[in-house]
């Protein structure tokens, strides 16, 4: 913030959100909301100090009207008028670190499992490992965990014929007995 003392304040927020996305981005998998709590009261020292270093003969009320967006309705976030915001540390979600289970291996063979952690398998395809993924390795139809032998499909959730998008978002993994049943019911299946 020292080097950004006089430029003016989209030029402070557009250096801050990239500081504060990578440094959030790398420690959102450590238990770190109390430090991110910190960091967000730390922060707004020194950002008060920053505008009032700007307007020394003005009124605190008057600086945070000015630099916070306290009767735009968005409670004290640093922000420009045009709306530009600064990033708030406590806004990134926590991802927790998972283990992989006992003596898995990525060569065991057990794909379903590495395609659910991971997103991706080189022996499936690429929408299959995403869709697991999502899916937490679950059928959405009938709820049950993929097993390594089982059958999947990839079924619209709107079908195609019915005006359904052909992107991932309208799509799911389901059991091939499963896929047969919901196709029966939504009409999308013509003789």
């Amino acid at each position: 913030m020292d080097t950004y003392k006089s430029a003016p304040q989209y030029s402070l927020i557009n250096h801050l959100n990239r500081v504060i996305r990578g440094w959030c981005n790398y420690y959102s998998a450590q238990v770190s909301s109390r430090t991110f709590s910190k960091l967000r009261f730390l922060l707004y020292g020194k950002l008060r100090r920053w505008a009032k270093r700007r307007h020394p003969h003005k009124s605190g009320h008057w600086v945070s009207l000015k630099y916070w967006a306290i009767e735009r309705g968005d409670g004290w976030t640093f922000a420009t008028p045009e709306g530009l915001k600064l990033l708030n540390h406590s806004e990134v979600s926590i991802r927790r670190h998972v283990k992989v289970q006992g003596k898995r291996s990525p060569f065991d063979g057990d794909f379903i499992y590495w395609a659910t952690k991971r997103g991706k398998d080189p022996t499936l395809p690429r929408s299959v490992a995403k869709l697991l993924r999502l899916q937490s390795g679950k059928c959405r139809h009938c709820g049950l965990y993929f097993q390594v032998g089982d059958l999947m499909e990839i079924d619209h959730l709107i079908p195609k014929t019915l005006g359904g998008a052909v992107g991932l978002e309208n799509c799911q993994l389901l059991h091939r007995h499963c896929h047969d049943q919901k196709t029966a019911k939504d009409g999308s299946y013509q003789s």
